[in-house]
């Protein structure tokens, strides 16, 4: 290894200072604490109630079954017409989060000032639910989603694959999955730091760990759960891990977004070199000084500011002028 594979990433003054506001960067997962971890997750992530969600009548909240899997529908209040819509998967690894917690500040950022719809899918988590479980429950929400659109009040060719963390990588491996099946076609894909590749072999693996706060033994951790004895194994399908797919061609457009101080950036930025080299297109944005969950860690900070505005940007020419 070389001498530089080894070096700690520069990390963003504001966002250092908001790390080491909560104590610094969080100690490794390891799989005998992952039970307690998840614990620990469920307390800090409660699911705010369908009221909490309207905020004061802000937006309209809605829960389905959508054929076994939650779902949870949101707009802003009084919009008029079947909205384009984001299909939303929450991050955690594969192992945390739930749909709820992560809508009100999508609905802030994102559904409010562009018009979109948003369909949080609560998808089972690992270890109890390995692959392919939870990119099944994906599929079987944007499936109830497309034949329930005019009670959801969305147009269903104007879904957008959406996700940040596990929830990217999930997105990823849902359009690799449809284009395979045949559809229904999404009209692009917005990859928030995905988790794109079970092997944790790249040089920002090695720089972060120890650094970010999602490193190399977490990710392995969390990868393990989700694969049980398919992790690492040289056949495994790419819809468990979209870094290990050969085609990336006649995928919708993409948005990938990671930090040049996290572990996935470089199997991030692979990612997007792969989609070009088939003629994919692809947007690419590495935010200089950025950890895994930047925007999270410092909302207020100048990056997260910038990284939410260009989501939003490319998620306005991508949807184009409204009818």
């Amino acid at each position: 290894m070389s001498r530089a594979a080894g070096q700690q990433p520069h990390l963003d003054v504001e966002l250092a200072a908001a790390l080491a506001a909560r104590g610094g960067v969080p100690a490794p997962l390891t799989p005998d604490a992952l039970a307690q971890w998840q614990r620990r997750d469920a307390a800090r992530r409660p699911r705010p109630t369908l009221r909490q969600l309207a905020d004061g009548g802000r937006f309209e909240a809605t829960e389905h079954d959508a054929d076994g899997t939650p779902l949870v529908a949101a707009r802003p209040a009084g919009a008029h017409g079947p909205l384009p819509a984001l299909l939303y998967l929450h991050g955690g690894g594969l192992i945390g989060g739930n749909a709820y917690a992560v809508l009100p500040r999508v609905l802030r950022e994102s559904a409010e000032p562009l018009g979109l719809a948003v369909l949080s899918v609560d998808y089972p988590l690992a270890p109890a639910a390995r692959y392919p479980a939870p990119l099944h429950a994906c599929r079987t929400a944007l499936h109830w989603a497309v034949r329930h659109a005019e009670r959801l009040r969305i147009d269903p060719g104007r879904i957008v694959l959406a996700g940040k963390s596990a929830g990217g990588g999930l997105a990823a491996a849902l359009a690799l999955l449809l284009r395979d099946e045949g559809g229904p076609a999404p009209l692009g894909q917005l990859l928030l730091s995905p988790m794109l590749d079970d092997r944790g072999t790249t040089a920002s693996t090695r720089q972060a760990a120890g650094h970010d706060t999602w490193d190399a033994v977490s990710n392995a951790t969390a990868w393990q759960a989700a694969l049980g004895p398919l992790y690492r194994a040289p056949d495994l399908p790419p819809y468990a891990a979209p870094a290990r797919a050969r085609d990336l061609s006649r995928l919708p457009p993409a948005y990938l977004e990671v930090g040049s101080a996290e572990t996935f950036r470089d199997e991030v930025t692979a990612y997007a070199h792969a989609l070009w080299r088939d003629g994919a297109p692809a947007e690419l944005h590495v935010w200089p000084g950025a950890c895994h969950g930047f925007d999270t860690l410092a909302p207020a900070a100048a990056i997260s500011r910038t990284a939410v505005a260009a989501r939003r940007d490319w998620l306005r020419r991508l949807l184009g002028p409204a009818d």
